[in-house]
C-alpha cells in the first residue's frame, strides 16, 4: 500500500501508542473483577443486560462537531451498512497481518504503531474490525485477536466509542472441530483473547462441505449454538460461494438464527461470475457483503513493479501477475489522477460502490491514513463502469482462496 497520505486525509494524526497510560493498563489488567470496566466488543454493549442503541450512540459521538479527542467520522450516517441489527461503517479494517510473520513480516516491535493504527481508524468512524482465531503464525497463533483486544482496552479516546467497536472474528474449520461444542469452545477462546463478553459477528472461516459434509453440519450447528448462548450477537460466514451461502442461510434459519454477513475475496482482480453471484445471493437474502483483500495483497496500490517486488511469497506471485494486470493498473491510475486520489483509495472505493464493505489491512499509520482517504466520496457510475470493463478483460486474475466454495 502506497505510504503517501491523500490530500483529503492529510490532517489525520495518530493518537497515543500502546502503554501511553500506565494507570489505565494497571486498572484494566490488575483491578479486581468487580471493579473492572466491562469490555464487550459489540456495538453499544456495556453489560449483557444493557444495550445502548447504535443509532443514538453513533449520531451523538460521530456527528459533525469535532470533540476534544478529535473523534469525527469521515462519512455520512446514510452510508452505514446494516448487518442484521448491527450498523457497520462503509469500510472496515482487516487484521490478517497482525501477528503474521510469514506473509506480512510481523514483529512485536510493531505493536505500538498498530495501536496508533487502531486509534486513528476508530476516531474517524471505522467500527468494523475483522480478525480470526487462526491469524498469527506459529507461536503467535491467535495474536491478532489478542492485539485487537488490547487496542480496544487501550484506546485513549472516549470509552463509549471504544465500546462501539464491532469485532468480527472467524472460527477455522480445523479437522478436529467435528462437533458443535468445538465451535462453542473456539468462540470462548476468542472471547478470552479479545477480553470480551460477546463478539459482534462470529463467522465460520470456510466451509467444509466440499470435503467433509458431516463436519460442515457440525460447524453450522456450533455457530447457531454460539448465537443462542449469547456468545455472538450476529452470525456470519467467509469463503462461501452462492450455492453454499443459500444452504447455510437455510440451515441457520431452521435454528432461528439470521445470517448477517458473508465475506468473499472481492477486488478489481477478483471480480467475476462467482463474486457477482455471491453478491446477488446476499442481496436476495438480506445478507451484508464484506470484501476481503480489496487491494489484492497490495497489487492494486501501484507500489510494486517488476523492478520493485515485495519479499517472500507475495513477490513470487506478483512477478507472475504484474504483466497480465497492467491494463487494470493503467486505468486505475488514470481514474486516481483525475480524482486526485491514490490508486488504493480508488480500488477501495470501487468495492464500496459495488455495495460491499471492504476491509483493507494496515500495518502502519501511513497505510491507515491512505485507506481512510477512500471514505467520504464516491466514484461516478462512469468511472465504475470503466473499471468494471477493464477488470473483465483480465484472463488470469488474483489467485482465489483454496477454501472458497461454489
Amino acid at each position: 500500500m502506497a505510504p503517501a497520505a491523500c490530500q483529503c486525509a492529510s490532517h489525520l494524526r495518530p493518537l497515543s501508542p500502546v502503554g501511553a497510560s500506565v494507570h489505565r493498563t494497571r486498572r484494566i489488567v490488575r483491578a479486581p473483577a468487580r471493579l473492572q470496566r466491562p469490555r464487550s466488543l459489540h456495538q453499544g454493549m456495556r453489560r449483557r443486560c444493557t444495550v445502548v442503541r447504535p443509532n443514538a450512540l453513533l449520531s451523538s459521538l460521530f456527528g459533525k462537531r469535532t470533540n476534544d479527542r478529535n473523534e469525527q467520522r469521515l462519512y455520512k450516517q446514510s452510508e452505514m451498512k446494516r448487518f442484521g441489527d448491527l450498523e457497520v461503517s462503509p469500510m472496515g479494517l482487516g487484521t490478517w497481518s497482525w501477528g503474521n510473520q510469514f506473509l506480512w513480516g510481523y514483529d512485536e516491535a510493531m505493536d505500538p504503531e498498530l495501536q496508533q493504527v487502531f486509534n486513528l481508524a476508530v476516531s474517524k468512524g471505522v467500527n468494523l474490525f475483522d480478525t480470526a482465531d487462526s491469524y498469527g503464525t506459529g507461536r503467535l497463533n491467535g495474536k491478532s485477536e489478542q492485539l485487537l483486544g488490547r487496542c480496544i482496552a487501550e484506546y485513549p479516546g472516549s470509552r463509549d466509542v471504544a465500546d462501539g467497536v464491532l469485532v468480527a472474528t472467524k472460527f477455522a474449520a480445523y479437522p478436529w472441530r467435528l462437533l458443535p461444542s468445538t465451535i462453542v469452545a473456539a468462540c470462548k477462546g476468542s472471547l478470552r483473547r479479545l477480553g470480551a463478553e460477546q463478539i459482534a459477528i462470529g463467522q465460520l472461516h470456510w466451509s467444509a462441505s466440499n470435503y467433509a459434509p458431516l463436519q460442515e453440519l457440525a460447524l453450522v450447528n456450533g455457530l447457531a449454538d454460539c448465537y443462542q448462548q449469547g456468545l455472538i450477537r450476529a452470525a456470519g460466514v467467509s469463503n462461501y460461494g452462492p450455492r453454499e451461502l443459500r444452504k447455510v442461510h437455510a440451515k441457520l434459519a431452521a435454528r432461528g438464527v439470521p445470517l448477517a454477513s458473508a465475506q468473499v475475496q472481492f477486488s478489481l482482480l477478483s471480480w467475476g461470475r462467482e463474486q457477482e453471484e455471491a453478491q446477488q445471493a446476499c442481496d436476495e437474502l438480506g445478507i451484508g457483503l464484506i470484501a476481503y483483500s480489496p487491494l489484492a495483497l497490495g497489487l492494486l496500490t501501484g507500489k510494486y513493479s517488476m523492478d520493485n517486488l515485495p519479499k517472500g511469497p507475495r513477490g513470487q506471485l506478483f512477478r507472475q501477475l504484474l504483466p497480465e494486470i497492467d491494463p487494470v493498473l493503467v486505468t486505475l491510475r488514470e481514474v486516481a489522477t483525475q480524482r486526485k486520489k491514490t490508486m488504493s483509495q480508488v480500488a477501495i472505493n470501487w468495492c464500496m460502490a459495488k455495495g460491499a464493505v471492504p476491509i483493507p489491512g494496515a500495518k502502519d499509520v501511513a497505510q491507515a491514513t491512505e485507506n481512510l482517504g477512500a471514505l467520504g466520496w464516491r466514484l461516478t457510475a462512469g468511472e465504475v463502469a470503466s473499471l468494471d470493463e477493464v477488470s473483465r478483460t483480465i484472463k488470469r486474475g488474483m489467485v482465489q482462496n483454496i477454501f472458497q466454495t461454489r
